[in-house]
């Protein structure tokens, strides 16, 4: 059996934002007592340089700082960050670095000094371009100030920017979200995420939920704003569509089962050693107990080992979200499993019309990719 992939990426997460939304179950928190920018970046560093030998010759694909809202720190605390991952890790020309930013004006004015310490991709929440719903989502910003972000971006010289938009809003009707993409697909920035409004668990819109339209009316509102995104960018994975040679080279190394590292107050991150075990990870999640414990063993919030009864459904849960499927060959690799094992449900599942065969590539139908986690539940382990 060949081993998995020689390349990884890394997460890196700051946990703050100005306000937390009232749909967002990340690990995020808003920006108070325990907020201290250098602090955190010295755990950050301390925190990689004991994930170091979990990499050895592997290379370094994408780096990914999320949150939170990350924008907030400066760009010389996140040059920091950069400059020791280059020391420990090494950086190249063809290692994406994206940066999850807020429209907020404070840190829409950075990104031209985010722009010159490396940073080739953008990723802007927007969520609506509507000032009626934004309030209604609890954003800190409005749609001038969304504007504004877009146009300083492109200004600061990025060339790979992601926009964020939800749809199924409280009080949203068709046109409105219709309205959003269209607004979005007239910057020609290359690449946007788009995605249905849930309710999470552990959210204040969980707890208190808002009117959100009816099923059959999001459907419809999903199919429609497809229609008009499919025109300009194509559909790459359930909720993200890309220019050519514009997909996220980070996002994608996630839905391939790839491994990653992942630094930072509850930061996830998935290894595969040499005998082919596959493990899963994550770091405390309080910024107070993360800063503290970077560095030591303690900083791990927990460990599990992937059973190999469980390997097909981790699998499928990733790589059936992208269009194009996978390869029998990939699956072989990326879980060192026989696909025998799994072809009994692949011919099922074919039968059936959910999933397409070609070759030694399988890939859902249109039904398949409509009932994804009804499909992907097929792979789970049996009682």
């Amino acid at each position: 059996m060949t081993k998995g992939s020689t390349d990884y990426s890394l997460y890196i997460h700051i946990p703050w934002c100005i306000k937390k939304c009232p749909y967002c179950d990340f690990n995020s928190h808003e920006k108070k007592g325990d907020y201290n920018e250098e602090l955190y970046v010295n755990a950050l560093i301390k925190d990689l340089s004991t994930e170091i030998e979990t990499v050895n010759n592997k290379s370094l694909k994408s780096i990914f700082i999320g949150g939170g809202t990350p924008s907030l720190f400066s760009a010389a605390s996140i040059h920091r960050i950069l400059e020791a991952t280059d020391n420990a890790l090494g950086i190249n020309e063809q290692t994406e670095i994206t940066l999850e930013a807020n429209p907020g004006t404070a840190e829409a004015k950075k990104f031209s000094d985010f722009h010159a310490i490396g940073i080739n991709r953008l990723s802007i929440g927007v969520q609506s371009f509507n000032n009626e719903h934004l309030k209604k989502l609890g954003r800190v910003h409005d749609a001038e100030q969304a504007h504004k972000a877009i146009q300083l971006a492109q200004k600061a010289g990025f060339n790979r920017i992601n926009l964020d938009l939800m749809f199924g809003l409280p009080g949203q009707n068709i046109q409105q979200a219709i309205d959003d993409v269209e607004m979005a697909l007239s910057y020609h920035t290359g690449h946007l995420s788009h995605y249905q409004l849930t309710l999470e668990k552990n959210t204040l819109f969980y707890k208190h939920p808002p009117a959100l339209p009816h099923d059959e009316l999001i459907w419809d509102m999903q199919v429609a704003c497809q229609t008009k995104i499919d025109n300009e960018l194509n559909q790459y994975e359930v909720s993200a569509y890309a220019a050519e040679g514009q997909q996220s080279r980070h996002n994608l190394n996630y839905w391939q089962f790839g491994d990653y590292i992942g630094i930072g107050a509850g930061a996830h991150g998935k290894l595969t050693d040499e005998q082919g075990t596959i493990s899963r990870y994550w770091k405390k999640k309080l910024p107070r107990d993360y800063i503290k414990l970077a560095g030591t063993q303690d900083v791990i919030g927990g460990k599990n080992i992937v059973k190999d009864a469980e390997l097909p459904f981790e699998y499928m849960m990733n790589a059936l979200r992208l269009k194009s499927g996978f390869t029998v060959d990939h699956y072989q690799q990326q879980t060192h499993q026989n696909a025998y094992q799994i072809q009994a449900i692949l011919d099922s599942l074919v039968n059936k019309k959910l999933l397409q065969r070609n070759a030694s590539s399988y890939r859902c139908t249109e039904q398949g990719w409509n009932f994804l986690n009804d499909t992907v539940e097929h792979f789970l382990p049996s009682e």
